[in-house]
């Protein structure tokens, strides 16, 4: 739009030096466990993947039917679901639970506790709270390292140009036109380390951090409803302890989960 020649940007070298250096830096700075991370983050990011309302939805009403059985059956009914729940007749309605082998073994391991008894409803709340804490900070980790990765991609593009520009020095006795194509490569440099900067990893970084505040937000709702199960409330209660800490965004209105819990259309 501008009239220039696009090609101009082309510049494969200035690619390899920025790319290459910032590939570098990621693999020297992340243990092989967040890389792994980082791309199961970023692909997710490009496939659109989030928490959404269903999910939310399918959470309450998990539990709301975990709850029923206990407050039907007992406590003891609980434990074929709880310590197989590959195998469970709850869960398999439940797939997308099943893929989440982390909020799974959190919601089996809460209701082990109570199911083993004598723990006070606020020591198991803290414990909860502990270990929301520990993977919240744990999934911090890819959108953080982006971040760094982010804030050098300049500094690299400066690198880029500076290169260009000794090779410019090389020929400066040449014609004027050769010199301004080595000039404008060695400019495309620094283009390159700030557009892909402030274009575009740094806004992945940002992306990233916001989902793994969503998944925390799932935890939270586990962790109100299991609470309010282990204080003796009946289910519906339990779960519209749980609906309470969904984002507005995301949380149904409480016909609206009564309705779906039991099964209601």
């Amino acid at each position: 739009m501008e009239g220039g020649p696009f090609l101009v940007l082309m510049q494969f070298a200035e690619f390899l030096i920025i790319g290459g250096a910032a590939l570098g830096a990621l693999l020297i700075s992340t243990p092989p466990k967040t890389m792994k991370q980082i791309v199961a983050r970023v692909t997710g990011t490009f496939k659109g993947a989030g928490v959404g309302s269903q999910t939310y939805l399918d959470l309450l009403k998990l539990m709301f039917e975990i709850f029923q059985i206990s407050r039907k059956e007992g406590l003891i009914a609980l434990e074929g679901h709880i310590e197989r729940p590959a195998e469970s007749t709850i869960f398999a309605n439940y797939p997308k639970f099943l893929k989440k082998p982390q909020l799974l073994n959190f919601i089996c391991d809460t209701f082990r506790l109570v199911i083993l008894g004598g723990v006070p409803s606020y020591d198991m709340e803290a414990i909860m709270d502990v270990d929301i804490e520990t993977k919240h900070h744990e999934g911090s980790r890819p959108g953080m390292i982006l971040q760094k990765i982010g804030d050098s991609m300049p500094g690299l593009g400066i690198v880029a140009a500076v290169l260009g520009v000794i090779i410019t020095m090389q020929s400066i006795g040449g014609a004027a036109e050769q010199v301004g194509h080595k000039v404008a490569s060695a400019l495309v440099g620094t283009f390159l380390g700030i557009f892909l900067s402030y274009g575009f990893i740094q806004p992945l970084a940002t992306n990233i951090d916001i989902y793994n505040d969503d998944e925390s937000k799932v935890y939270e709702a586990v962790k109100a409803g299991m609470v309010a199960f282990a204080k003796g409330f009946n289910p519906i209660v339990c779960a519209e302890f749980a609906r309470r800490t969904i984002p507005e965004d995301h949380r149904p209105t409480f016909q609206d989960m009564e309705n779906y819990v039991k099964g209601k259309k």
